[in-house]
């Protein structure tokens, strides 16, 4: 045990116990002293009731982390002048900044160097003590040096070398020996010297530190050092090397993250836009176009919830390779270094975020017949076959493109038309590029305005829902309504849910619409069984979006018992789209909705694309049969097949059959005689208001 440790109490603070209790073995073999805390807030109370020698202290900690607890103690009286050592698994140059300013004394990254921890300790305790007293003996200055990580040389102000102390850290390929009786010129270079003198001089005028970075030694194995210099009070140059080649490589990592995308390694929304706009100023200096493709890729987040995010990331990573060859097939110039004289062509491809890339074309000719020529180009490169998991998926371009001056002189104005034009492009079915016009824009805004007025409207009741009832075949009762959500503007008047229900899909405006929907059917519904009228289920249509949040059945069966409605008067209808996009998810989604007691269908069943081994293993109750395939099926063969086979699959698999779209008595004859279970349609009732339905709920139908 070492006798200077004897007296020493260390205080460990770390939230990992395993971490805590192999540095107090470390530190008790090393002769320390050792207190414990779990936290910021135990070692602020430790701390003051007996405060340590030195702390070693962990970032990531719950209640208080590190940060805040070693600002906390430097507060304190007691607290200014113990060292604090910052340990942590962060690594990045912020976070050892940040420990600096907080007043750490040292910063080290687990995992730990177990064999010197307790050496580093001692070193920090012995350099806080030098710090405080002055006349800390030569011996004790001697051992300081040997356990620091940076180098020192002592020269004169002619750069004689006088002392020089190579840091246990120190990459340098140098050793004292080679130093002795030489100056600086002769170990370091004729360039080096000359800086280093320069730096003396300004030392010298301004009586201050002075630091500069250096690269040494010459040629592609030099390391990156930080030199700061200072003038003692005997003229002698003292001066500290700290190797900071890591860091100079990590700051290098940081640029690049900042302008570049890490996933496909293009430009991110950041450095394009930098790019586009000294392409405009390029352009207006030369009187020349410019053009901008915004590319989103269809139905990408389809395949992100079949094949999983890990695929998806595959997918953007080819997308953004194709994009990037297309590309340099149009430029003599990759784009990556500013500095450079102007390209006659200059053309790059970005990723802005998600499934979104844009594309930059200089040098557009006057009839833009090489950015349709860049636009098939680029729509035949995205649409080839991309193998994934074993599977072979095609993905097809959406693409806004804008032409510079014409549709936009600054960077803004252009992205926000090319995504106009994009968002057009989708609208004509995807697959497909259109040039921005500015038509467009007044559509954008209607639907802007749209957006607007209805996210008010869900602030100020200007929705309502009305009921549709679901006739039971065999009883002609009414033993289920359908809640259908209406929008009834002050300005607009009634607003067609297929405007409005898309918009709030593409928004996000679906959630808090769908949560308003399920909470207002649910409470109508024990308002009507408060009232005394016959029990009937209510039907509550699911967005894919509500389908998918997590843990969605917690969360309903909450909601219900917050209104005291059983949950086997709700039943949720999920389109067939919805539960085949990723068929092993919806399978756990819908047993956990299952096990609250509540019924399920399955909406618009027959216009996707289920998987019957699949559809067996699901726990739903009913398959609700499109309106669609009803409407015709007394005069059209196939519709009237395709019905027969529904049902027939329904009672193979014990499922009962919901008929939807029922307008005609010659529909209810052919429904009833192919074994429909329960039939909804304007023959029965339109959606009613609340009031209007509660008449119909204990009335027999003509069935």
């Amino acid at each position: 045990m070492d006798n200077e440790a004897k007296q020493q109490l260390v205080l460990v603070v770390d939230d990992d116990t395993t971490s805590r209790m192999l540095m107090r073995k470390t530190l008790e073999r090393a002769g320390f002293a050792v207190a414990e805390a779990s936290n910021g807030v135990e070692c602020l109370a430790t701390f003051e009731r007996m405060p340590p020698n030195i702390i070693l202290l962990d970032v990531e900690m719950p209640e208080m982390n590190g940060f805040v607890a070693c600002k906390r103690i430097r507060q304190m009286p007691e607290g200014q002048h113990v060292p604090i050592l910052m340990v942590t698994g962060l690594d990045d140059v912020e976070s050892v900044n940040r420990a600096y300013e907080v007043g750490a004394t040292d910063f080290t990254s687990k995992p730990l160097n177990w064999p010197v921890l307790g050496h580093r300790v001692r070193y920090m305790l012995r350099a806080s003590e030098a710090f405080r007293n002055v006349q800390i003996s030569e011996a004790r200055t001697r051992a300081l040096l040997r356990a620091m990580p940076d180098s020192m040389i002592r020269m004169s102000l002619w750069g004689d070398i006088l002392d020089m102390h190579l840091g246990q850290d120190a990459q340098i390929p140098l050793s004292v020996e080679d130093t002795v009786d030489r100056t600086l010129g002769d170990v370091m270079g004729d360039n080096f010297q000359r800086a280093m003198l320069e730096l003396v001089k300004d030392a010298m005028a301004s009586h201050s530190t002075q630091s500069v970075e250096v690269d040494f030694p010459p040629g592609e194995e030099a390391r990156n050092y930080e030199i700061r210099l200072v003038i003692s009070a005997d003229n002698e140059v003292l001066t500290v090397i700290r190797d900071i080649t890591e860091r100079k490589e990590a700051e290098q990592r940081m640029r690049f993250l900042a302008f570049y995308d890490s996933l496909t390694g293009l430009p991110n929304r950041q450095l394009f836009s930098i790019r586009l706009e000294h392409a405009l100023q390029r352009a207006q200096k030369q009187g020349t176009n410019i053009a901008v493709f915004l590319i989103d890729l269809d139905v990408f987040q389809r395949i992100n919830d079949t094949l999983g995010h890990g695929m998806g990331d595959l997918l953007l990573k080819g997308m953004g390779k194709r994009l990037k060859q297309v590309m340099m097939e149009h430029t003599d110039y990759d784009g990556r270094d500013e500095e450079e004289e102007d390209p006659t062509t200059y053309s790059t491809a970005a990723r802005l975020g998600g499934d979104e890339f844009v594309l930059l074309l200089e040098g557009v000719d006057d009839a833009a017949e090489n950015v349709r020529e860049l636009a098939r180009e680029v729509t035949e490169a995205i649409s080839v076959p991309m193998a994934l998991s074993g599977q072979e998926v095609v993905v097809t371009p959406s693409m806004g493109i804008v032409i510079s001056p014409d549709d936009g002189e600054t960077v803004d104005t252009l992205l926000m038309n090319a995504d106009t034009a994009m968002y057009h492009a989708k609208k004509e079915g995807r697959n497909n590029f259109q040039f921005y016009a500015g038509s467009m824009n007044e559509r954008s805004l209607e639907r802007l305005s749209l957006e607007n007025r209805l996210r008010k409207a869900l602030e100020q009741d200007e929705l309502v829902l009305h009921y549709q009832p679901q006739i039971d075949v065999k009883s002609g009762r009414v033993t289920g309504v359908e809640a259908l959500v209406r929008w009834m503007n002050p300005d607009l008047g009634m607003v067609s849910p297929g405007e409005f229900i898309p918009l709030a899909e593409e928004t996000g405006l679906i959630l808090p619409l769908g949560e308003w929907v399920l909470v207002t059917a649910c409470r109508q519904c024990k308002a009507w069984q408060d009232q005394g009228l016959p029990r009937v289920r209510v039907a509550v249509n699911l967005a894919g979006e509500q389908f998918r949040q997590q843990k969605f059945a917690k969360a309903v069966e909450r909601t219900m018992k917050e209104i005291g409605l059983d949950t086997e008067y709700l039943e949720l209808e999920i389109t067939e789209g919805t539960i085949m996009s990723n068929a092993t998810d919806t399978i756990v989604t819908l047993e956990e909705l299952k096990a609250t007691g509540l019924a399920l269908a399955v909406d618009d069943f027959g216009t996707g694309y289920s998987s019957l081994s699949y559809l067996k293993r699901f726990p739903i109750d009913y398959l609700k049969i499109d309106q669609a395939f009803v409407r015709d099926v007394t005069d059209n063969p196939e519709d009237a097949g395709i019905v027969r086979a529904i049902i027939a699959m329904a009672k193979s698999l014990k499922l009962k059959t919901i008929a939807e779209g029922v307008e005609t008595r010659e529909h209810v004859e052919f429904l009833k005689a192919e074994g429909a279970d329960v039939l909804q349609g304007y023959f029965f009732s339109r959606p009613v208001d609340a009031e209007t339905c509660a008449e119909l709920l204990g009335k027999t139908m003509d069935v």
